[in-house]
């Protein structure tokens, strides 16, 4: 049975897409069943993983709206792991859903049949707080928050704990946090080390130790549709999400043998549920 994240962030340009794309693929590199779910409108996941935009009769907007079988939108990538894509109508069906039946459960309706199939499901929500993105928080079991090290990536943060907290007591009452992860990270600046700090305090070990630096390259790989493991397999980008890779596989398994070489943030205390008051 597949254990479904959402990895979201209303803040756009955090690294919410570049980070779906290349932790799932760095997870399927170690011979996970994964599949994507591209619930962003702009589907920039889509494209990351080579997958014209248009070109598929059946996507992630059909089958939400005019309930496609979710089976035939599968599309297998040349990178191991499988994709539903996104579609530009995606855009208008937040007008559509509000007509629908249980519009927040949508999407959970529909993946149903495919949880029995992955290990793993990652869906990239909208950089937004609407239908889209509840569609994507209900349907999960957990959250896993990107965070550019910077002061209003706080104040965003702020917002989506309140959202999650929403969800967790109207929709979805086992939603946890996976993790939060830094990304775009810099350690010479200090209001970077003031941000980790911050949101160590709250979080705890929440936080990744795994952190992702800013590169070029992470920038280039999606112009050409690749993830950053196929891209440059032996850059800095492509080491830290395969680091990431192993420490979330290893947090959700804990059986599996322990190999990390990450940039490591300070260490954390324990925390509570973040989603409890």
């Amino acid at each position: 049975m597949a254990k479904v994240i959402a990895i979201a962030n209303q803040k756009g340009g955090v690294g919410k897409t570049t980070t779906c794309v290349n932790l799932s693929s760095c997870v399927a590199a170690l011979g996970k069943k994964v599949l994507v779910v591209d619930l962003d409108p702009q589907g920039n996941t889509t494209s990351g993983y080579g997958v014209a935009k248009k070109g598929q009769q059946s996507n992630i907007y059909t089958c939400l709206i005019n309930d496609d079988d979710i089976r035939q939108a599968i599309v297998h990538t040349k990178f191991n792991a499988d994709l539903i894509a996104s579609n530009t109508q995606l855009a208008g069906a937040v007008v559509e859903l509000v007509e629908l039946p249980r519009r927040e459960n949508r999407l959970r309706s529909i993946l149903a049949p495919l949880i029995p199939l992955y290990d793993y499901v990652f869906i990239d929500c909208p950089p937004s707080l609407d239908l889209l993105t509840v569609n994507g928080l209900c349907a999960c079991d957990t959250v896993l928050i990107p965070i550019q090290c910077e002061y209003y990536a706080l104040e965003g943060l702020s917002e989506l704990m309140n959202t999650l907290k929403i969800v967790r007591k109207k929709y979805n009452h086992y939603l946890d946090i996976e993790g939060v992860v830094f990304t775009m990270y810099s350690g010479r600046f200090n209001l970077t080390m003031q941000v980790v700090a911050q949101v160590k305090k709250y979080y705890g070990n929440k936080v990744y130790k795994t952190v992702v630096p800013r590169t070029v390259r992470l920038s280039e790989a999606p112009s050409f549709g690749m993830p950053i493991n196929f891209y440059e397999p032996n850059g800095k980008g492509s080491e830290a999400y395969m680091d990431l890779a192993i420490e979330f596989v290893k947090h959700n398994r804990p059986q599996e043998p322990k190999k990390s070489r990450a940039k490591a943030a300070p260490a954390a205390e324990p925390a509570k549920n973040a989603l409890e008051d």
